[in-house]
């Protein structure tokens, strides 16, 4: 029971989250240390190690639901008592059911091939559009897909997962471009030309990166106008415009010597940060989607705001390092100066950042999980939480994005590497009033037959009217329509 109070949302008030959290917390910490001397010890040897690794030393706003998936499925494959609902095994009645196991597993693996087939098809765009060879910055194509993909997992939100992937890569190349490469008038010439959406007399890196992000803003326009009936190209373009003149103002600062106050700096870093960039243009394609009138900056929803904040000042607590080497400055040296004195050091700086990203981190867990904080849809408001995710798994211990091998391991156990589970049976047909078996079909020309399902694991008939393209629900597309809650 304890160890679902770590890992699952809650319904009640935050506060009564964070006690709960706290409780099972240490609770767990106190088996840590005393060891394990009861029956867990023979159902899973390794019971103490996945306490201390993956649930106390991980939290699980820094876990991504596929790699998650993934070592829930390998558990119960090993039969962990932590496999069922992440809580007490007793409370399951589907422990023992083979056929539920045998299409977690071929999830998986639909997934996938789901995955790689769309990375693919990513990389292809960025050769296509000159962003893999243009020469500096960090090359962070796989990066950014793995973060969207493992955290927005569903098989029919391929469309949101390529819009958010393109716009990261840009946002990456883009933001080095402005920090190192550009000169001032570069740099001015290139967000005059996003301001206009007028690539003419531009020219090497910056024609490159005006031409990516016009086919982007191009594809989602058109696919919008197609699926919604309105035009959003304006709205696109000006938030894209918003965050080049954000970078342009951070590069200025950079290079005259401005130092800002802590308002100035947070002020311009939320926006620099960009994940209102890739989230708010995202969620117009989601059901039910994001209102146009919510792309307008800066009338920005609460919920928006607090990831803009919460995502630089994750940023800032763990580059201060590398960018005080680079001659740069961020949060932490904005304190200091606003700050002076013997008795202020860095870790004063850092405590205080810490003690401002919790309360932030707070907030916006609050208006992601309960109602009536927001005027957003549900399946927006759980797409900036999936976004927050990505940002704590980056930064949660360290620079991980920054890093060419840390996330290696994870990005090739999410898109490559099998599942280490146990042979199962074969998958048996489900029984019908007609003899020809129901299959599930995936658009990569792979056919997997249905398993056999238990009266514990529910199956509904709907219409495809009825179909809904929800956050946190779902779906595989079959043939006749079927769906698994």
């Amino acid at each position: 029971m304890f160890i679902g109070l770590l890992t699952l949302p809650f319904q009640g008030s935050i506060y009564e989250l964070l006690v709960a959290r706290s409780f099972a917390r240490k609770l767990l910490q106190k088996i840590s240390s005393l060891g394990i001397r009861d029956d867990a010890v023979a159902l899973v040897p390794n019971f103490h190690t996945l306490i201390v690794q993956e649930l106390v030393g991980l939290p699980w706003m820094a876990r991504l639901d596929h790699p998650d998936n993934r070592m829930w499925i390998e558990q119960k494959s090993k039969n962990s008592p932590l496999w069922s609902g992440k809580a007490s095994f007793y409370r399951s009645s589907c422990f023992h059911d083979e056929g539920l196991m045998q299409l977690a597993v071929k999830n998986y693996e639909f997934r996938q091939a789901i995955f790689k087939s769309e990375l693919e098809e990513l990389k292809r765009w960025c050769n296509g559009c000159g962003l893999t060879d243009i020469g500096f910055g960090r090359e962070k194509t796989t990066y950014c897909y793995f973060a969207v993909a493992a955290s927005c997992s569903l098989p029919h939100h391929s469309a949101v997962r390529t819009m958010i992937a393109k716009s990261a890569i840009l946002i990456t190349i883009a933001d080095d471009f402005f920090d190192a490469k550009g000169s001032v008038e570069e740099l001015e010439i290139l967000t005059d030309a996003v301001g206009r959406w007028n690539g003419k007399g531009l020219s090497s890196h910056s024609k490159t990166i005006f031409e990516a992000l016009d086919d982007l803003v191009s594809f989602m326009t058109e696919k919008h106008l197609h699926q919604q009936g309105s035009d959003i190209a304006n709205d696109l373009r000006d938030i894209w415009h918003e965050t080049f003149a954000s970078w342009l103002v951070e590069a200025k600062r950079s290079r005259t010597g401005y130092i800002p106050s802590m308002h100035e700096y947070l002020d311009t870093g939320m926006t620099s940060i960009a994940t209102h960039t890739m989230v708010l243009p995202a969620s117009c394609f989601l059901n039910p989607n994001l209102p146009k009138a919510k792309l307008k900056p800066p009338q920005y929803e609460t919920i928006t705001k607090l990831l803009m904040v919460v995502a630089r000042l994750l940023n800032d607590t763990q580059s201060y390092q590398k960018e005080q080497k680079e001659g740069k400055f961020n949060y932490v040296s904005v304190y200091m100066k606003e700050n002076p004195g013997p008795g202020t050091d860095i870790e004063d700086a850092i405590s205080y950042m810490t003690s401002m990203l919790d309360e932030k981190m707070k907030d916006l867990l609050e208006h992601a999980l309960m109602d009536g904080l927001d005027d957003l849809p549900k399946p927006c408001k759980h797409l900036h939480l999936s976004c927050f995710k990505v940002f704590q798994m980056f930064f949660n211990s360290g620079n991980r994005f920054d890093s060419n091998t840390e996330l290696a391991h994870d990005i090739n156990k999410a898109i490559y590497i099998p599942l280490e589970v146990q042979t199962l049976k074969p998958l048996k047909p489900l029984p019908g009033p007609k003899k020809a078996n129901l299959t599930m079909n995936a658009h990569l020309g792979q056919t997997y037959k249905l398993p056999r399902v238990k009266s514990s694991f529910n199956m509904q008939w709907i219409s495809p009217k009825t179909l809904r393209d929800d956050l946190g629900k779902i779906f595989i597309s079959l043939k006749p329509k079927t769906c698994f809650v």
